[in-house]
């Protein structure tokens, strides 16, 4: 049996847990519908109760301890199975509800889930969609995402992976920067060239080539960097340098030919290159509404990637 004292800490091992995703006890005092004051003093009562500090506070911004993080990791699964047991109760429901929380890369959003979001809630009436847009790792434990679209050639191996189809970088450039600047040959000719890149991380403009058994490894430099992927091929149509693309953001320019492919013998080689990978956590009681959105994706989707 439940002790009173665990039933009694059950709300407020739940308030902790939206506090360390939202990160502030404002923007989670906001979602709860209480004040700030009020809900710090829910988070002072229980690091009393568990005889553990959660944070460290400071003026400006909110750290979780070591022992706040081990508190956080067992709250988040029994909030888990909490939910399990609403999904089961509602299993035999005909009409799929309830809401779903998806996360994908920005670029991959655009280019080719966003067409397919309409007809899935219109299909789905019952079903609420959040999509987050996540450039990155995406942790879908820590972030209370459901499923998260990856592009990479390591996937989690702790969650289910559902390979939806194989993605390339294509480097391209427009014709009119190639007719004033010449076709780089060689990787390391891109030296010697404008280049966008990405600019988030400092590794983001060594670029990295390999063909056979021969690879190399290229610093370039360039006037614009951004991690837009949509305005960073602007640029590469208006002949503002070379730039990488996912090839499903890629193809619709090269087959109208205001880009074409530079370097094209050469595989680039990076964190995102390799599958488009579904992944989700693995569970005993699938919800309704979770099934049949991974069954959307698997029967819409690699068509798409494949064209």
């Amino acid at each position: 049996m439940f002790s009173h004292k665990l039933l009694s800490l059950l709300p407020d091992l739940a308030s902790f847990i939206l506090v360390v995703n939202e990160g502030s006890f404002t923007a989670a005092a906001k979602k709860l519908g209480v004040t700030p004051s009020a809900l710090s003093k829910t988070i002072t009562r229980l690091e009393s109760a568990l005889s553990a500090k959660l944070f460290e506070r400071t003026t400006r911004k909110l750290v979780i301890t070591q022992a706040g993080q081990k508190v956080y990791d067992q709250s988040v699964l029994m909030v888990n199975a909490a939910q399990q047991a609403i999904d089961v109760s509602q299993s035999d429901h005909t009409e799929p509800t309830g809401s779903i929380t998806v996360a994908a890369p920005e670029a991959f959003l655009n280019s080719v889930l966003q067409p397919f979001i309409t007809p899935f809630l219109v299909r789905y009436p019952g079903i609420q969609l959040k999509v987050r847009a996540v450039d990155g790792e995406i942790d879908l434990l820590r972030m209370g995402i459901d499923v998260a679209f990856k592009l990479t050639d390591k996937p989690d191996e702790n969650l289910v992976m559902i390979e939806l189809g194989p993605t390339n970088l294509v480097l391209c450039a427009s014709p009119e920067y190639i007719t004033k600047r010449g076709l780089p040959r060689t990787p390391s000719d891109l030296e010697k060239h404008d280049c966008l890149y990405l600019a988030e991380t400092e590794r983001d403009n060594i670029w990295d080539f390999l063909k056979d058994d021969e690879f190399h490894t290229v610093k370039v430099t360039g006037r614009y960097a951004i991690n837009h992927s949509q305005m960073r091929l602007q640029g590469v149509k208006q002949g503002l340098g070379v730039g990488i693309f996912h090839d499903f953001v890629i193809s619709e320019a090269i087959e109208d030919g205001s880009v074409v492919p530079v370097l094209s013998d050469w595989t680039i080689k990076s964190n995102y290159h390799g599958a488009v990978a579904l992944q989700y956590a693995q569970t005993k009681y699938m919800p309704a509404r979770l099934r049949v959105f991974l069954d959307y994706v698997v029967t819409e989707l690699p068509s798409k990637l494949t064209n």
